[in-house]
């Protein structure tokens, strides 16, 4: 990494791979390597996709009508075992390995708590092994609430770092207009965007939010075919009139005016990279900044509620309150 008058540059990697699915040491490890791989080229910031630990549960779209099926609730258990505690021994062999190649990460998983309750969550982590903080995806869409419980605005947060302001979303929360606002408004420079595949509509998101908020874009997508999925997958019969490649991919990176500076790649699994120059934010700043010279506060202001939504408070009853 370089910088000039206060602006740093270097290379970014949207990181398009499959994961060992349903396998969560396993995904781990290849993350570790990925992480590596992408280090060895020069990177200084790496994007995984969405849920990629251990990968993303689209049968849900296909099954959640079967209320209390048997075998669906063995598949969610699965789920569970190969999901990611935020403080768990996973945590660290990524940071151990984001530590060694001097590197960031934006990592996607199944974040999973001890009460049962799943999460769709992106951690970061620093150049220095360090977990950064996380953040957990506000809305699932449509039948994804049949895995994921709602995020809330604890996590909707930007990390000042010696790379520059990073954040992230995870896939449609790329059209929560005032989720993006959140994030312009906190000064974000280089962004996240975490997809199980990225289509037309993706992108458009991707580059949407890159004009609008004159920020970096980091898009990584899955490449994952029915070959890949476990042999003794519960569900795999149900699954055979799907197509063979489920996820095409589609990673891309686009700079602060909308454009790509690394175009869609599909259909295999790969790394694109592309090299940023955050002054390139504030040339493009000159002519639309949405929270400065193009915003009107005294008619628009946004409220964001930080506070964590705990499902309990426990008291000692000597509360004033």
């Amino acid at each position: 990494m370089t910088a000039s008058n206060d602006f740093p540059k270097y290379k970014v990697a949207a990181i398009q791979a499959s994961p060992i699915f349903l396998n969560k040491e396993a995904t781990i490890e290849k993350a570790c390597k990925l992480i590596g791989e992408a280090s060895s080229h020069g990177a200084a910031l790496c994007v995984f996709p969405e849920t990629w630990v251990p990968g993303y549960p689209f049968w849900a779209g296909r099954v959640a009508h079967k209320f209390g099926d048997r075998t669906l609730k063995k598949v969610y258990a699965r789920l569970y075992a190969n999901s990611v505690d935020d403080s768990g021994h996973e945590v660290s062999k990524i940071g151990k390995a984001a530590k060694e190649g001097n590197i960031f990460v934006a990592l996607g998983i199944n974040e999973r708590t001890p009460t049962g309750t799943f999460y769709n969550s992106i951690l970061f982590f620093g150049s220095n092994g360090q977990l950064l903080g996380k953040h957990r995806k506000l809305v699932p869409t449509f039948n994804e609430r049949m895995v994921w419980a709602h995020g809330d605005g604890s996590t909707l947060q930007v990390f000042d770092t010696e790379i520059g302001k990073i954040s992230g979303l995870v896939c449609w929360e790329h059209w929560m207009p005032l989720a993006r606002y959140t994030l312009y408004a906190n000064g974000e420079q280089v962004h996240a965007s975490l997809w199980p595949g990225l289509n037309e509509t993706s992108l458009l998101a991707c580059r949407t939010m890159a004009f609008e908020g004159r920020t970096f874009v980091v898009a990584s997508g899955t490449y994952l075919t029915k070959d890949m999925l476990p042999d003794d997958l519960e569900i795999k019969d149900e699954l055979a009139d799907l197509p063979d490649v489920l996820f095409r991919g589609g990673s891309c990176i686009v700079g602060p005016d909308g454009s790509f500076i690394a175009d869609p790649v599909y259909d295999c699994d790969t790394i694109v990279y592309a090299d940023i120059d955050l002054a390139r934010v504030y040339e493009e700043k000159q002519t639309l900044d949405v929270v400065g010279h193009y915003a009107r506060p005294e008619v628009f202001t946004l409220h964001v509620n930080r506070k964590e939504m705990d499902p309990i408070v426990f008291s000692d009853g000597n509360d004033d309150t």
